[in-house]
């Protein structure tokens, strides 16, 4: 059978599914919003049990990484960013979701070489290239200070 690139165009057109992207945005947006709402609720939960701001930000930042890791050691963490998709990659909740899976897959290598020496195998440039990046614009910032 021969096509002209028009009549293949038109064809394609016919059988591909349709780009569902409002329904995914919205279910983004409202899922990282209810993440962001819940670490919102620990802020204001630790700051009444008498943390003070800075203390009660890293209690939540160590109980959403906690919570997501637990989730993503369930499965639960992937069903929900199969339906959120990025809404569930941007806020720290994403990056237990990048490291724990290695370090379960790898865990009957032993725990060395195979949860510990895993664990970042995905996250690990992140953290890296983040390190440097923050070393580098905190020399630039002392810099810019003594001036």
């Amino acid at each position: 059978m021969h096509m002209t690139n028009e009549e293949y165009g038109r064809y394609v057109d016919a059988l591909a599914p349709r780009s569902k992207t409002g329904k995914n945005l919205m279910n983004a947006f409202w899922v990282g919003g209810l993440i962001c709402a819940i670490g919102q609720a620990l802020l204001n939960g630790y700051q009444a049990l008498g943390l003070d701001e800075t203390t009660a930000g890293a209690a939540v930042s160590i109980s959403l990484v906690l919570l997501s890791a637990i989730l993503t050691g369930f499965a639960v963490y992937d069903d929900i960013a199969k339906f959120a998709g990025a809404g569930t990659l941007v806020p720290i909740t994403g990056f237990a979701n990048a490291v724990v899976p290695p370090a379960i897959e790898f865990q009957t290598e032993g725990f060395v070489l195979g949860t510990a020496a895993k664990m970042f195998t995905i996250a690990g440039p992140v953290i890296v290239y983040g390190l440097s990046a923050s070393v580098i614009y905190g020399v630039i910032y002392w810099v810019c200070s003594m001036l």
